[in-house]
């Protein structure tokens, strides 16, 4: 099936998120769509999924125009689309959630779970996407969960997949997985709309390459184009694809945790006696696969983890038991991995969110009240400084893209004087551009004299930016080495085969 948009155009207001854009998509081919957060993308798959409806242009399925007033209506005509943030009951099983919509009932208009599971099972060994039928989607990792999504899609015969933004969750090994499905299914003759901002991956399994930035397309390309080349395209600009930083100057030790270890309610061990000195003027970084204990050793230095044995303090003061306010008091800035439940309060404004943790600062409050003046100047300061992507100051968080929405944390995080700056996933979701950006930032906070705790699971990344890095392995630290590792270095204390202890035999 090949697809074809015509001239989209579509305005919230005073923006227009996509300017007169046109996009052929040809049967079997994987064609990414590269821009920047904010640039549009995300708007115009949402068109072509019958959630948004354009105020011109039109969209051609096998060269005859069709309107989509639903994505009921796209579904019908062969287009899926497995969105950023998925769309699964995590109550449900795997299979509930794939059916879910498209349920076989037997007498008595009860679910048929059997005929459910078979389908699911014959879909899953088609395409070759390995599903835990029964499991509930609660227990089980993101890029499962994005499998599960995908058969949803390819369960109502989908001829057209649209994947938004798919490996903005996932750990590096859970990408390359995906990277091979999506070739599989384009070998197969499903047609894959691919939308990122990552140069990489891209250039790893696009078959042509359509650039947006701003609303308007700037360019095609294919994936034989270079990294900078790419990254022109997208923000408009040189753009740096290497961090610039001198030597560190490690001063005094900042945050010291030593024999940390957590549990979880039932009992089960997420951090193993866990000692670290980060020093000021150094950044360090925390590799490994997702789920070894980062969560926890971040939520365990700024107050938000219970520990169960061991000390932690910052600044020569322990904080071992302290609640979040304390640990921010002391000068910590803290970037989570999960910005949308854990950095913003979606409902509130930007420039409410740019101010949580200081509110009631003088800088903010005049008395008992806020000082909305002061909160807008300050708002617009920081979105001018971090390029967030608004129509407004006033809009709600939820209403922005995942990258801006992550803008929006690190602008609040960084732009007061810190001793220690606790960031994870610094770049998840981000474009290139900003990237650069935040790279920079941090960098400038080390030179600054705070102490950096570093934790990313793109490793590129860490190698960039660490002077020092440390890699957890199922709650532990499994080593320390230099940014001057390897990749080979790194995966193989990533997959613990450096541990000596007699369990890991």
């Amino acid at each position: 099936m090949q697809l074809e948009l015509k001239g989209i155009t579509k305005r919230f207001g005073p923006l227009v998120a996509n300017d007169s854009i046109d996009l052929v998509v040809r049967e079997g081919e994987i064609h990414a769509l590269l821009g920047e957060n904010g640039a549009g993308k995300s708007t115009l798959m949402n068109v072509l999924y019958g959630l948004y409806t354009p105020d011109e242009g039109q969209v051609l399925v096998d060269g005859e125009p069709v309107e989509f007033t639903s994505p009921g209506d796209a579904m019908a005509a062969g287009i899926g689309m497995v969105h950023q943030h998925f769309m699964l009951v995590p109550t449900f099983t795997a299979t509930e959630n794939i059916v879910l919509g498209t349920e076989l009932t037997k007498a008595g208009g009860f679910l048929d779970r059997r005929r459910a599971r078979e389908r699911v099972e014959e879909t899953s060994r088609r395409f070759g996407l390995a599903i835990p039928a029964d499991t509930l989607v609660a227990d089980l990792a993101v890029g499962v969960q994005q499998r599960i999504e995908i058969v949803k899609a390819l369960l109502r015969e989908a001829k057209v997949l649209v994947l938004d933004e798919p490996t903005a969750v996932l750990t590096p090994a859970e990408t390359d997985d995906l990277m091979r499905v999506m070739r599989e299914l384009a070998d197969a003759g499903t047609s894959i709309v691919f939308i990122t901002h990552k140069l990489r991956e891209v250039r790893t399994v696009a078959d042509r390459i359509t650039v947006i930035r701003r609303g308007k397309v700037v360019g095609e390309a294919l994936p034989s184009a270079s990294p900078e080349e790419l990254a022109a395209l997208m923000v408009g600009r040189d753009v740096r694809l290497r961090v610039d930083k001198k030597a560190a100057e490690p001063g005094g030790t900042v945050l010291r945790m030593d024999g940390v270890r957590v549990l979880d309610p039932s009992g089960t061990v997420l951090l193993d006696g866990i000692d670290l000195d980060v020093r000021a003027g150094e950044v360090l970084a925390v590799a490994g696969v997702d789920g070894n204990g980062q969560t926890e050793l971040t939520r365990s230095i700024v107050g938000l983890q219970d520990v169960e044995a061991g000390t932690v303090s910052i600044a020569g003061t322990d904080v071992t038991g302290a609640g979040i306010d304390d640990v921010l008091a002391l000068g910590v800035g803290y970037v989570p991995e999960d910005r949308l439940h854990d950095g913003l309060v979606g409902s509130f404004s930007i420039a409410e969110n740019l101010v949580l943790d200081l509110v009631d600062s003088p800088q903010f409050a005049r008395g008992l009240s806020v000082d909305r003046d002061a909160l807008r100047r300050n708002a617009a300061e920081r979105i001018e400084e971090f390029d967030i992507r608004t129509p407004s100051a006033q809009a709600a968080a939820s209403t922005l893209s995942g990258g801006n929405q992550q803008k929006v944390v690190l602008a609040r995080e960084m732009t007061r004087p810190l001793k220690l700056l606790v960031v994870a996933q610094p770049t998840r979701g981000v474009d290139v551009g900003s990237q650069e950006f935040v790279h920079q930032r941090i960098v400038a906070e080390r030179d600054r004299g705070a102490a950096v705790v570093l934790v990313s699971t793109e490793l590129d990344e860490v190698r960039a930016l660490a002077d020092r890095i440390v890699v957890m392995y199922r709650g532990r630290i499994a080593g320390e080495v230099g940014p001057d590792a390897t990749q080979e270095e790194l995966g193989l204390l990533m997959a613990g085969a450096a541990t000596t202890r007699e369990d890991d035999l």
